[in-house]
């Protein structure tokens, strides 16, 4: 475990540093509406941006709003309504001891559209926020137009064996005095959470998860999935979530399947979620 710890930490901190250096970090556009939604024994914090037709921002673990969607939101809200959510824990969003799931997460984010009069929608995910949105597919699919999952999974297994590995080996002494620590205390209501969000944070990730193929196989909204081709997911298994989807033919010799997959070529974990012009296109293309 000590030689998985000295492998990991310096790894971090180069996912940090990118993270925190790159033109990702930090929005040039104010929301129209801002606030809380109590919903599920929490009260989950929304941003609202721009107008039209709606479509709803799921963050990764660990990020804030602004960290994960700060330069897509002024784009995006051009000629949609971007409502942006910060989960459990999350930024804005109190720290609680309500025990952490895919299934009460998806459940806020109804309660979100809900308090905010939103029928449907079409939802975006990256990472965490990815595996959230499947949730939300399989629980509340009369609520979904469309969805896009940037370098997320439903599974576990989902993931190369070095990721699970590295999650098994997370601390939050990883996490102290950096960057995310430095976001999360310019927001949170209650600074001296963070660790506690952090040992929350880190036993969920540590726990194998599957949402099951089969109710993968019953989405029936047009899904577009984007990947790096070195993110850290199982290329076979992404592929295997493809086909469940009604991909993987040969359009050739029948219909195009409604759902979509894009594999970015020399991209990462963190650096696809700095890709802003070639998600954009992925975006407008798809998502019109």
């Amino acid at each position: 475990m000590k030689n998985l710890f000295r492998i990991l930490k310096p790894l971090l901190a180069l996912v940090i540093i990118m993270l925190t250096a790159s033109p990702l970090y930090g929005q040039k556009v104010k929301p129209s509406a801002s606030g809380y939604v109590p919903v599920n024994g929490i009260k989950v914090y929304y941003e609202v941006y721009g107008e039209g037709k709606p479509v709803v921002l799921l963050h990764g673990a660990f990020m804030t709003i602004d960290m994960n969607w700060g330069q897509l939101i002024p784009e995006l809200s051009k000629n949609r309504k971007v409502i942006a959510i910060e989960l459990q824990g999350h930024g804005h969003t109190p720290f609680s001891d309500r025990k952490l799931s895919h299934a009460t997460l998806a459940a806020d984010v109804k309660g979100v559209m809900d308090e905010l009069k939103i029928d449907k929608a079409d939802v975006i995910g990256y990472s965490f926020g990815g595996a959230v949105a499947y949730q939300f597919a399989i629980q509340s699919p009369e609520r979904l137009n469309k969805m896009v999952i940037i370098s997320a999974t439903y599974k576990s297994t989902g993931w190369i064996p070095e990721v699970n590995n590295a999650f098994k080996g997370m601390k939050p002494d990883l996490f102290i005095n950096s960057p995310m620590q430095v976001a999360y205390d310019a927001v949170a209501p209650d600074k001296t959470k963070w660790t506690k969000f952090l040992e929350q944070m880190i036993a969920t990730a540590k726990q194998p998860f599957d949402l099951g193929d089969s109710n993968i196989s019953k989405i029936s909204a047009p899904v577009l999935i984007i990947s790096g081709d070195n993110d850290g997911l199982d290329k076979v298994e992404l592929a295997k979530t493809y086909t469940l989807l009604g991909g993987g033919i040969s359009a050739d010799l029948g219909s195009m399947p409604k759902s979509q997959l894009a594999i970015v070529p020399g991209q990462g974990h963190v650096s696809l979620m700095m890709q802003n012009a070639t998600i954009l296109s992925y975006l407008d293309s798809f998502l019109k």
